[in-house]
């Protein structure tokens, strides 16, 4: 059996997963995009070695910061590990916020070995069009939506034939688990989240990785850690950083709802913050009656 969390940032998916791998004898594998990455640890909420309460965790601290691994490393990895934890007859535990990185896994997705994902900043929207006009492609987006271009660009230059079969689950016993809570709950804990993470020592984490700014595309694209660059070239403060992180956080669950509704058949179950216990015991019912 597989069963895969998702939800937004801060909706409780760490602790739902250690109950429920803890009542199936279940190894837990990680799906978030820069928990894969070492030395991210305050600024990600990665589980501690206490929270894991002794539950095997994978793809979990396994990447080394001036590595750029992309969806398809993810993708190669992840695979490999169900399939072994499978022959071992383990249950499985998927958990984690990057939605991509869950449907490369699970449905039919087939990337071009070596895919990346360049964000293209020094290169202006129309230096971006022409580049795009060289595939002879028909349908040009327009010169001022950048999210187009740079989308297009990367499948181009990765020669991507991603082949969306979205609905070719190739796990058939998987179960989708989605987390939620009401919006003003959610952004009320994010915020907070992010005030613990500076009360925990973000600041230093994020000052001992300077070095790394330099090369690391985790460091310069991810919520908690690129917020810190103007900080570093002295045009923002520190209150002004975590405002940011606070803002990027919210908008970023927005898109996580939008992604997850779209993409997964799941069962979405309200977490429960006075009573986690009565969320747990909901969802493991749903699961031994599925």
């Amino acid at each position: 059996m597989i069963i895969a969390i998702l939800g937004p940032t801060a909706v409780g998916k760490t602790a739902l997963s250690i109950a429920l791998a803890k009542k199936y004898k279940a190894e837990i594998i990680n799906f978030d995009s820069m928990q894969v990455y070492v030395k991210l640890d305050i600024g990600t909420a990665k589980v501690t070695s206490n929270e894991m309460e002794g539950i095997p965790h994978h793809l979990l601290s396994n990447v080394s910061l001036d590595k750029n691994y992309s969806v398809y490393d993810y993708q190669k990895d992840a695979r490999s590990l169900i399939d072994k934890l499978q022959k071992e007859n383990k249950n499985i535990i998927l958990v984690g916020g990057t939605g991509l990185y869950l449907k490369a896994t699970l449905y039919d997705y087939n990337f071009t070995e070596g895919t990346t994902n360049n964000l293209y900043n020094d290169l202006t929207n129309e230096e971006l069009l022409n580049k795009i006009k060289e595939y002879n492609v028909e349908e040009l987006p327009h010169v001022n939506n950048r999210k187009r271009l740079v989308r297009l660009l990367n499948k181009l230059e990765n020669n991507e034939s991603i082949t969306n079969n979205g609905n070719n689950l190739l796990y058939k016993d998987t179960i989708f688990i989605g987390l939620t809570t009401d919006r003003d709950i959610l952004y009320d804990k994010i915020n907070k989240r992010v005030d613990d993470m500076f009360n925990n020592g973000l600041v230093e984490e994020v000052e001992s990785l300077k070095s790394y700014f330099k090369t690391s595309k985790a460091l310069n694209t991810g919520i908690g850690y690129k917020e810190f660059i103007p900080y570093f070239n002295k045009e923002k403060n520190l209150d002004e950083v975590k405002s940011d992180i606070k803002k990027n956080s919210r908008h970023y669950a927005k898109r996580q709802y939008t992604f997850f509704n779209h993409q997964f058949n799941l069962t979405w179950f309200n977490t429960n913050y006075d009573n986690f216990d009565k969320t747990i015991n909901e969802v493991i019912n749903y699961i031994d009656n599925k």
